[in-house]
């Protein structure tokens, strides 16, 4: 039989935002519960140099993670390996089933899933993650300065991207599969006119191309979507800006949602629509997402839960 186990915060998610969320709960005397999910420790496990987390001039973002997991737990954060597949919000308390069969029934629960970047499922994408493609433009641009750099997509994060790398890069070239952007009027005019950026039309990324020893990238090859020909674009860097999908599963359907299926909560807060229900993090935030405002949300949600549950009482 399936055991149940009753706690005051379960806490949905093990990134910046979830274990910090853990730390405040356990020094609240709340006893929260966190289970990590699928992947513990968030994007930021897939990263390497992290130079823009307070307090740490250079750590690398698995070694970051773990030190907030051992936070969370010196404070009295029950951590488990497990995956939340099933939350009931309708009941009181809420009622939320796991992957491992065991039960968690909690009178405020915190999510803090995450976002994932929206990647292009390419052989090649996937074995340079980490050695030259990434997501994240402000995690990674500081390690291009005076590099050749790729850009692939066409709307606002794209545009962005491509004209905050040009802070670090000396060129940086937009592919882009169609010959018009999705971006803003206002971003299309600044990357218009910014002479660091050339856009590639009508041309979409078949391969990124690289060495293994050192393992890192030296080009792209991309296809005119028209002519079908192939052509090569020398760089060291490939930044993917195709979007990102908050991790809305459990509560797409009965949570507020904004742009495009991120949780919305009340401004200043991380309430949601759910009273008893609070989200932080990348789950929520489709502008920011860094580790350090995921942070500072999972500190608001187990403060915002705290409160909620006193007045409970």
């Amino acid at each position: 039989m399936a055991e149940t186990r009753h706690t005051k915060v379960l806490i949905i998610g093990s990134g910046p935002a979830g274990y910090t969320a853990g730390v405040y709960a356990a020094r609240a005397m709340l006893s929260p519960i966190l289970v990590q999910g699928i992947e513990p420790g968030g994007q930021l496990t897939t990263t390497t140099e992290v130079e823009n987390y307070p307090s740490f001039v250079e750590v690398q973002g698995p070694e970051l993670m773990m030190k907030m997991e051992e936070h969370a737990r010196a404070m009295g954060t029950e951590v488990i390996g497990d995956i939340i597949t099933d939350l009931d919000t309708s009941t009181r308390p809420f009622i939320a089933k796991s992957d491992s069969g065991t039960v968690y029934t909690a009178d405020a629960v915190i999510l803090a899933t995450g976002a994932r970047a929206k990647w292009l499922g390419l052989e090649s994408e996937e074995a340079f993650k980490g050695f030259g493609v990434s997501a994240c433009a402000t995690c990674d641009g500081f390690f291009y300065r005076g590099q050749e750099i790729v850009v692939v997509g066409g709307g606002n994060t794209a545009v962005e991207e491509a004209l905050f790398l040009t802070n670090f890069a000396s060129k940086v070239t937009l592919i882009h599969r169609r010959d018009e952007l999705r971006a803003e009027k206002i971003l299309q005019d600044r990357l218009m006119k910014n002479e660091k950026i050339e856009t590639l039309w009508f041309h979409e990324l078949e391969e990124v191309v690289g060495d293994d020893n050192p393992k890192g990238v030296t080009g792209v090859k991309v296809k005119h979507t028209q002519t079908g020909e192939i052509s090569e674009v020398p760089c060291k860097g490939v930044f993917i800006a195709i979007g990102h999908a908050p991790a809305n599963e459990l509560v797409k359907d009965v949570l507020e949602l904004h742009n495009g299926g991120y949780v919305q909560v009340t401004p200043g807060t991380t309430e949601t629509s759910i009273p008893g229900i609070f989200a932080a993090g990348d789950l929520t935030d489709h502008k920011y997402r860094q580790a350090v405002t995921s942070a500072g949300m999972g500190c608001m949600a187990a403060l915002d839960a705290e409160r909620f549950l006193a007045e409970q009482e």
